[in-house]
């Protein structure tokens, strides 16, 4: 149950946001700039979330009040199916060791993400919370999605066993500025939007994993800073709760879309020896509108932005590694 006065002022709060070099990090920063409050970070150089001491310690000196867990080992199907124990034991030791030390410090607030791949690969569609643990997850993301029902689970644990104010959302999958263009671990959208504008440039054909049938649906990162700030505000109950757009759309449709964006007029071809993934991943995201919180970015608004960062970003580099391989779509 959500508790009658769950409501969390940010103002002159020292919150940290773990992973802020990432997509989601970024994006969290940049929307927490207008909260008044004091941001915290440390990249990886300065401490390595994997190692338990040092992040004691370093909560133990910076002591912030409120922590956002944006940090994780992230990837598509080719990164998540050849490298299994990466996915599985580096967000094991991420998610525990940050949990634990904030416990164990006395934060006033914690915020875990986690991802639309937590549940069943057949799940009943839209996807509510409560499909968790009913059924058999998508082999080709499995050891992802167990770290990130562990990480569920240890705040769940935290707050029955010592009454922490410990709160864990489950995104969509997202886009937008910040994400990852690399031809073996890319989710679908940056993936997308490297191949097409290399094929655009270079005249060969694009080739995409899978029959192109599996609905999607994506959340702009904007968005979803947005609702996790909303949500620090507002939400403080045991339940994990869905953060989404509550529309999908099929992978062709979205390769022909992002094509039309970027100016691309070739073929599309479907490897249908490659995975598709689950038929269809669509969030039931009612828990949270009923807090008063929606989406405000169009797909296709979000999509040309997000190809806008890539021009100005990435596309250099795009060009020169361009490989004839397809890409894969979120599982």
């Amino acid at each position: 149950m959500i508790p009658s006065d769950p409501s969390l002022s940010l103002v002159g709060k020292r919150i940290w946001v773990a992973g802020h070099r990432g997509m989601v990090g970024s994006a969290l920063v940049r929307r927490l700039t207008i909260e008044n409050c004091e941001i915290l970070s440390a990249d990886r150089r300065q401490l390595d979330l994997r190692e338990q001491q040092p992040v004691r310690d370093w909560i133990g000196d910076m002591q912030p009040d409120v922590v956002i867990l944006a940090a994780a080992r992230v990837g598509g199907i080719a990164a998540n199916d050849t490298h299994p124990v990466d996915f599985l034991s580096d967000n094991l030791q991420i998610q525990t060791n940050v949990i634990d030390a904030a416990a164990q410090s006395g934060i006033k607030r914690l915020l875990f993400l986690g991802s639309s791949c937590i549940y069943p690969r057949l799940a009943g569609q839209p996807i509510v919370e409560d499909a968790l643990l009913t059924g058999p997850l998508e082999p080709t993301n499995q050891w992802y999605a167990i770290a990130k029902i562990a990480g569920i689970k240890l705040c769940q644990a935290w707050r029955r066993q010592a009454g922490k104010s410990f709160v864990s959302a489950m995104p969509t999958n997202l886009y937008g500025p910040g994400d990852l263009f690399d031809e073996q671990a890319s989710h679908v959208i940056p993936a997308l939007i490297q191949r097409l504008h290399v094929a655009k440039e270079t005249k060969i054909p694009v080739t995409i994993w899978g029959s192109g049938n599996p609905r999607r649906e994506f959340l702009h990162v904007d968005d979803l800073a947005d609702a996790l700030v909303f949500l620090l505000k507002h939400y403080d109950a045991d339940e994990h709760i869905n953060v989404g757009v509550g529309k999908d759309i099929a992978i062709a449709e979205l390769a022909r879309l992002i094509g039309e964006i970027i100016g691309y007029s070739g073929d599309y071809v479907f490897d249908q020896s490659k995975p598709d993934g689950a038929p269809r991943k669509l969030m039931e995201i009612s828990r949270l509108t009923s807090l008063g919180w929606t989406s405000s970015t169009n797909l296709r608004d979000g999509l040309e932005g997000t190809y806008q960062w890539f021009l100005d970003n990435i596309a250099g580099t795009a060009m020169r590694r361009a490989a004839p391989n397809g890409f894969g779509h979120d599982g």
